[in-house]
């Protein structure tokens, strides 16, 4: 999502509409209730990491059931790293999103749809424009069903042989998760004239929605 870790073809390609690239003069602000902390403890918890956090908590945003997604940075150890860590490859992390769902309304399993109907999984270090280990594929699990429901669409998808070359996904236990600096949250909704969101964001939840459109909340199909 910045171009430490692009190499000289995605540079070429894509530096019009780079993550890095700031459009915010043109920009709407989307404005509403945000959910307390003390609401947001009523409801599971799920990680992901694929790529641009922008990209994925968008995606996630769209999805019925979800409460609020959160931009941040798991899977590594050092602690409190900064976007401009991450960024740079100095950590072991990856941009990932922590969304709160109601499982009433949507299982753990149809997160996990959503999360593959979301990227390219046989895609190592990296997702469309952005490369590097911070852009890597990354399901977490905070227990044995999860890790099961997890390897068990990663079974499915090979026996079915819905792409030609291996998944690429690591499947990890949870340990922490850092929120990401407050001008990264919500990114998507913000800042929709960026040119990074207007190429790459919104291409990639157009595409999800039209293979999940049973998922989403009434109103964004």
């Amino acid at each position: 999502m910045n171009f430490f870790k692009i190499s000289l073809v995605a540079i070429l390609i894509f530096s019009s509409f780079n993550c890095e690239s700031k459009n915010k003069g043109k920009d709407k602000i989307v404005s509403e209730v945000k959910l307390s902390e003390q609401d947001l403890q009523k409801y599971e918890t799920a990680y992901f990491a694929s790529g641009c956090f922008w990209c994925l908590e968008a995606v996630y945003e769209h999805v019925k059931g979800v409460k609020e997604v959160i931009s941040g940075y798991s899977g590594g150890t050092e602690k409190n790293p900064s976007y401009e860590q991450v960024g740079r490859g100095y950590t072991s992390h990856a941009e990932a999103v922590k969304v709160y769902y109601d499982p009433k309304v949507i299982s753990f399993k149809e997160l996990v749809d959503v999360y593959y109907a979301s990227h390219n999984p046989t895609t190592v270090n990296g997702q469309g424009p952005d490369l590097g280990p911070q852009y890597r594929s990354v399901a977490f699990y905070k227990n044995d069903n999860e890790k099961k429901i997890i390897e068990d669409y990663i079974a499915k998808l090979e026996k079915e042989k819905v792409y030609d070359t291996p998944i690429a996904t690591e499947v990890t236990k949870f340990s922490i998760f850092y929120d990401a600096e407050d001008y990264h949250q919500d990114y998507e909704k913000l800042h929709p004239n960026n040119p990074y969101i207007r190429n790459v964001s919104v291409p990639r939840l157009n595409r999800f929605k039209k293979k999940l459109p049973h998922l989403l909340k009434e109103g964004n199909h």
